[in-house]
């Protein structure tokens, strides 16, 4: 391999590079090693896309650079062509090209001085540590280039904007962050790290790094299932709330497998627990359980709502990334044994909540224990008495007979097939088998929440719609 063609890098790359220098080879050299882009993830681009556009609004009289990423060089000329023309204001997606390392910048602003501003934009709702080295690299490129940058701002979305149901107030949705001085202090660096991930690429072989917490910070990486198949099945980095350190101690003590850590090693009292019935292929059982599990009051209601999270808000009163609760999930044992489902589902594209609400009051009544799985429900609820205050003294009153099994779980039992985790979708099939996830069309609740979006989309094609329609209803 120590003739083969060195790839280029990219802003994206960059940022893999600094994340772990194996991800970014398996990026260059054996990209077909990733997984399968997910629904969530997919979502997740595209509301990216979508945020990137919406902002570009903000800086009108603009030229899109349309050339995609396969075409970068023609994208750097037609990016000079428009910075030539003085008409041009601002030109989105601009591209550039300096020491091997290309760069497609989110929004460029033209300004009096003759100089730009360099606009990231990000879907989230603040600033974020690892965006430093993102706007860092691309001053670097632009300026390298050619450029005078003036500033470097990040929008974002701000959470406090509430939509007023009319037209999006752009001037409210997004705020903006100067981030020049942090980019300015990441240049000195950047020269050294860029050569060392060349050197890298240019080796004959794979660098050798142990798979571990960094490969899911910042980001979840797409060769974690090629990178740790051989791990065990009980591998130690399972251990709930173990930090780098100590799995740093224990690849020094040459142990991968949680059953093999010695009694004598520094843990915390549940991963000791872990541990323990790893080592012993047995549960665990806390002494408190038994009490725990008999204080409920009949009817007993196994309450879960399936929620959106939208990074535009589309209803009125509704702001980035609320919480809109669109379906409830209630099944109720009777204190004769008999179990009976209750459930809502919004079926138009219209705000949920004060039907939601409504329906829900009704059927939890005003007696029983309200069993959660975590304090989700929680939460959602009370931001329900909070927006809805006719509602609110009846929905406040259902906190106090909520119970979350999630804690009493977490506090008195543990089975080895947790894996670590006590998510409903490990701790469910782990106890009772036979009501496994896998067999769901929709694994997880953000899942949900997209395939909802899709089935009340108008593009939707309608046997796609009765497709979603027949398996929402089984949404976890």
């Amino acid at each position: 391999m120590g003739s083969k063609k060195m790839p280029m890098l990219s802003k994206t790359r960059y940022q893999a590079g600094l994340q772990c220098p194996l991800r970014l080879w398996h990026t260059c050299y054996n990209p077909d090693l990733a997984s399968e882009t997910s629904p969530v993830q997919q979502a997740i681009f595209d509301t990216g896309h979508e945020v990137g556009r919406l902002a570009t609004q903000r800086y009108p009289g603009g030229v899109f650079i349309e050339e995609d990423h396969l075409h970068h060089h023609e994208a750097v000329k037609s990016t000079l062509v428009a910075m030539e023309d003085p008409k041009v204001r601002a030109i989105y997606e601009a591209g550039f090209l300096y020491d091997d390392v290309r760069v497609r910048a989110d929004i460029l602003q033209r300004q009096e001085s003759g100089k730009w501003d360099l606009i990231e934009v990000k879907s989230s709702t603040r600033v974020k540590e690892e965006y430093y080295p993102d706007v860092g690299i691309q001053y670097y490129v632009l300026k390298g280039a050619g450029l005078d940058i003036n500033r470097v701002l990040l929008m974002h979305l701000n959470n406090q904007y509430v939509y007023d149901g009319k037209e999006l107030d752009l001037e409210g949705l997004f705020s903006s962050s100067d981030l020049t001085e942090a980019a300015l202090a990441y240049q000195e660096k950047i020269p050294e790290t860029l050569a060392e991930l060349k050197e890298m690429l240019a080796s004959a072989n794979p660098p050798e790094i142990v798979p571990s917490k960094h490969c899911n910070r910042p980001h979840g990486c797409d060769f974690w299932e090629h990178c740790t198949k051989g791990m065990p099945e009980h591998w130690v980095i399972q251990l709930s709330g173990i930090g780098q350190n100590r799995l740093d101690e224990l690849q020094g003590l040459g142990i991968d497998d949680i059953g093999d850590i010695p009694e004598q090693f520094p843990l915390t009292a549940i991963q000791d627990r872990i541990r323990a019935c790893v080592a012993n292929k047995e549960a665990y059982i806390g002494p408190e359980l038994r009490h725990e599990l008999q204080g409920f009051q009949h009817p007993i209601h196994f309450l879960d709502f399936e929620t959106l999270g939208l990074a535009i808000p589309r209803y009125a009163g509704t702001r980035p990334y609320q919480g809109i609760p669109f379906q409830w999930s209630d099944h109720i044992l009777h204190r004769n044994g008999k179990i009976e489902h209750r459930e809502y589902l919004c079926e138009e594209d219209k705000d949920p909540r004060e039907e939601f609400t409504r329906t829900l009051l009704d059927v939890l009544g005003r007696k029983g224990s309200i069993l959660t799985y975590t304090n989700y429900e929680k939460g959602i609820i009370e931001g329900l008495a909070e927006n809805l205050p006719k509602h609110g003294k009846a929905l406040l009153a259902i906190l106090d007979r909520l119970v979350d099994l999630y804690k009493i779980i977490k506090n008195n039992y543990y089975h080895p097939k947790f894996h670590g985790s006590f998510s409903l979708k490990s701790v469910l099939p782990a106890i009772i088998p036979e009501m496994s996830y896998n067999s769901l069309n929709v694994q997880e609740g953000q899942e949900a929440g997209i395939e909802y979006m899709r089935m009340l989309d108008p593009s939707t094609p309608i046997e796609e719609k009765e497709k979603i329609w027949s398996t929402v209803g089984a949404i976890p």
